[in-house]
């Protein structure tokens, strides 16, 4: 049987994304939640900086990684 442990990076994501986009908004329609959703993750992942990866964005942090990688 699965836990949270288990897939604690995504716990961790839905968690912050519950805090940051969705705790005290009215939402009026399922359409608006998954437009609100979907902008978040593109937000998330392309301009949102994060300590752990140095002050850079998820796709910043990868695309310096592959880089340096070459």
């Amino acid at each position: 049987k699965a836990t949270c442990a288990d897939n604690a990076s995504m716990e961790n994501f839905f968690g912050i994304l519950k805090q940051e986009m969705y705790y005290g908004e009215k939402l009026v329609s399922y359409e608006e939640l998954k437009r609100r959703i979907e902008e978040y993750i593109d937000w998330y992942n392309n301009e949102r900086s994060k300590i752990k990866l140095a002050g850079l964005s998820p796709v910043e942090y990868r695309t310096q990684s592959s880089q340096s990688a070459a």
